[in-house]
């Protein structure tokens, strides 16, 4: 079968939906090798990560061919893609981050998309109106035209079903994995580079991600204040206002040498990081899956998360949870994990054994079964939105600003 996929993501983003796509590619490129993918692009970037998929003999890139479309390439995949579908051969396609080509579900080929989360309809406070506006009318087509829909958590799912009114039945729930490099074990001497490199402190907590108001970091942060002096806070993770907020809780509290920031962090170095930590704490209010804590976990390292989201699922039921409001609780559970050896190592191997769902394999197979289901019916796979036949052009136009 030719499967095109949506690699916008893939070419264009170094973190998040990129590797989400990236990583998708390669296991099916890997594991599902019968089929042939066709990586559609808008237009040519410099991406190390993702030229390594182009080493699979069943992968290879496509991007527009005519000048028109190449100067307008986000109008390109957002409505005029289907020609080139077509013309490919392409029997399925994967919009691998939360829309489909507008018009799809005419052209008789069949569409999965893959939706991360709502949050901007859950937490409308942290996005601007006008993204909200756009991302709800991508997020809710998609999930109306495509014939099938993957969810990257139940919790997601959920969302989708409470939000969209989509029926459970068309919906699929495929984790994501990490990066292999999680799992080796980094040699003495590079951690020892890295630490100096960034000056990490003997003993520290780590979490890792967007240093933003719903990451929720500064319950961590509040929390430090009940820890032993010798354990600092590190977070690494793109930098946003919130860290002017952050750094001023520490200096008022007498933190300010025991919290350390760490912005653009190259990927190379991340591994050693994790297995330089103690513990690892992801105290957001609210994700889509939570894959830093895959990373954490497959770096050896015990987990402490946030309830109220998905963290449950990517952490599985020996990680330990709090409240994102329960500052003692998350003190209390710091405390616990670096003064009882017999519970950190319980956390770590019995989070080895919960990790195996999230191997290549299965969720490569996982995958080809909900491209499969695609073709058990022929029906229309839902009613199109009556608004769809009457999109602004301005929608184009916004499309065209990469929002």
């Amino acid at each position: 079968m030719i499967i095109g996929l949506d690699a916008k993501r893939a070419i264009a983003n170094h973190t998040g939906l990129g590797n989400y796509s990236r990583f998708m590619v390669d296991i099916m490129a890997t594991y599902q090798e019968g089929h042939r993918y066709r990586l559609f692009i808008p237009k040519k970037k410099n991406n190390s990560s993702y030229e390594k998929l182009l080493k699979h003999a069943n992968v290879r890139s496509e991007l527009p061919h005519s000048s028109t479309m190449k100067r307008f390439s986000s109008l390109w995949r957002s409505f005029f893609i289907k020609k080139d579908l077509l013309k490919q051969g392409v029997q399925l396609y994967h919009g691998l981050s939360n829309e489909l080509p507008i018009g799809i579900h005419k052209t008789g080929i069949k569409s999965v998309v893959t939706i991360h989360d709502l949050i901007f309809l859950r937490y409308p406070e942290y996005y601007h109106s006008i993204d909200r506006k756009i991302y709800n009318f991508k997020f809710r087509y998609a999930c109306q035209v495509a014939n099938r829909i993957v969810a990257i958590s139940e919790c997601t799912k959920r969302d989708i079903m409470h939000f969209y009114n989509i029926p459970e039945s068309k919906i699929d729930v495929v984790y994501q994995g990490c990066g292999a490099q999680y799992s080796v074990m980094v040699s003495d001497e590079v951690k020892k580079q890295v630490r100096e490199k960034y000056a990490l402190p003997d003993r520290f907590i780590l979490n890792v991600g967007s240093i933003e108001t719903r990451k929720n970091l500064m319950l961590a942060l509040k929390a430090l204040k009940n820890v032993p002096e010798e354990i600092h806070l590190v977070a690494v993770g793109r930098r946003t206002a919130y860290v002017d907020e952050l750094l001023e809780y520490a200096r008022l509290n007498n933190l300010e040498n025991r919290f350390h920031l760490i912005h653009d962090l190259p990927h190379v170095d991340l591994p050693a990081v994790y297995q330089l930590a103690e513990l690892f704490v992801y105290p957001s209010r609210f994700e889509g899956f939570g894959i830093p804590i895959i990373e954490a976990m497959h770096s050896q390292l015990p987990v402490i998360a946030a309830t109220g989201s998905c963290l449950e699922e990517a952490g599985g039921e020996h990680s330990l949870y709090v409240n994102p409001d329960d500052v003692q609780g998350m003190s209390d559970a710091i405390n616990r994990v670096i003064s009882d050896e017999e519970l950190r190592e319980e956390m770590v191997s019995e989070g080895n054994i919960y990790l195996r769902r999230f191997n290549e394999d299965v969720l490569a197979d996982q995958m080809n079964k909900v491209y499969s289901k695609c073709f058990l019916s022929e029906k229309s796979p839902s009613i199109v939105p009556e608004d769809i036949q009457t999109v602004p052009y301005t929608y184009g136009k916004l499309v065209a600003d990469n929002r």
